[in-house]
């Protein structure tokens, strides 16, 4: 089944359940404004000193939303960022709570990833764009740009549909840091220099984290660069490093995997002599393993990787991989661990001097 096809509720229904959610809320809770849940309240953050009626409220969906829009307005007054999505949580499941309605209806502006990346928030998005609400999508300037992967959800007869994780190609994330530092500034005039500086140095980060990244991968032979995962999302990921993928399930997460699809990614990874398998961190390890148990019982020899990979969402706040730079770093890392684990001979690239974050020691340690 497409799991990106926007539910039946119209817009006028969704508004009503905007209103309807929000009017419980304040009733049940004293106003929108009282204490969230502690799980709640530590995603949200108040930057600069600015009073409650001139603050700008933005409302960030994603890990990697969240993590871009913290880094774009470090040194900027007045703004206040609340991040629904924690770690490890798949967005293309997570449905707003009533929390999450409250937080973006009284924010000025939504940013979220896109191309039905969140679909279960489609509906909510519209209601609110029609009530002003800026609804900003970060694949945007990606999209516009020719730089999306079309990919085919084969449960609906075929039907064509864009690949949501655009950001596993840092070269992608770059525009989408351009382009979100443009939507702030023009917000934020006033801070427009703070803003733009971010952004390039920023950019200039993730230039040498690519280049970073596309040596060590470009290490493991040719004939050996396959990436077999849970669910399709690293394409953009092959594509940026020269890399194949194989996946047991679709790009996205709501429909199980099925007998026949572990059967062909058996086949799949006996055929290519593929050594190693990865879990992702935001899905459960139920269809790799019954992968590697199946290739087991014909004889085959297949391990998994020395770490889950971070899929559709990044690792715990203040950890290396709770940022876009650590949580790319941390799969680059892990795959050519895993292969070198596995008996391959790869040297891992030195780590920039130039970058402003360091790699944890207990992450070299993987044997």
């Amino acid at each position: 089944m497409n799991s990106y096809h926007t539910s039946g509720i119209t817009t006028k229904t969704a508004l009503s359940v905007l209103v309807l959610l929000l009017s419980s809320i304040i009733i049940s809770c004293g106003g929108p404004d009282s204490s969230a849940p502690s799980s709640q309240r530590s995603e949200s953050e108040l930057r600069g000193s600015g009073d409650e009626t001139s603050a700008l409220r933005i409302v960030a969906t994603t890990t990697q939303a969240g993590d871009l829009l913290s880094i774009l307005t470090e040194n900027v007054e007045g703004v206040e960022l609340t991040k629904l999505m924690g770690a490890g949580v798949d967005p293309h499941l997570y449905q707003p709570t009533e929390r999450n309605i409250a937080a973006m209806n009284r924010a000025d502006m939504i940013v979220y990833s896109g191309l039905h990346l969140e679909g279960q928030f489609d509906a909510v998005f519209e209601a609110l764009r029609e009530r002003g609400v800026t609804i900003y999508a970060m694949s945007e300037p990606v999209n516009r740009a020719g730089f999306i992967v079309p990919s085919i959800d084969e449960g609906e007869a075929g039907s064509a549909s864009d690949d949501p994780h655009f950001w596993f190609d840092p070269r992608n994330w770059i525009l989408t840091v351009n382009g979100t530092a443009e939507l702030l500034s023009a917000k934020l005039p006033e801070f427009e220099s703070v803003i733009m500086e971010n952004a390039v140095e920023y950019t200039a980060q993730l230039e040498l984290l690519y280049e970073w990244a596309l040596t060590g991968l470009q290490s493991v032979p040719e004939g050996q660069r396959y990436l077999v995962t849970s669910h399709d999302a690293f394409q953009y990921f092959g594509a940026a490093f020269g890399w194949k993928m194989a996946a047991i399930q679709g790009i996205s997460t709501q429909d199980e995997a099925g007998v026949g699809d572990i059967e062909d990614t058996v086949d799949f990874v006996i055929e290519n002599s593929i050594p190693v398998l990865f879990v992702e961190s935001s899905i459960p390890p139920d269809s790799i393993e019954a992968v590697i148990e199946a290739i087991r019982d014909r004889g085959g020899d297949v391990r998994i990787g020395v770490r889950e990979l971070y899929g559709d969402a990044m690792g715990e706040a203040g950890s290396f991989g709770g940022s876009y730079i650590g949580m790319l770093a941390s799969n680059v890392l892990t795959i050519l661990q895993s292969y070198i684990a596995a008996g391959v001979d790869i040297t891992l690239p030195e780590w920039p001097g130039e970058m402003e974050t360091s790699i944890p020691q207990v992450m070299l340690n993987y044997n």
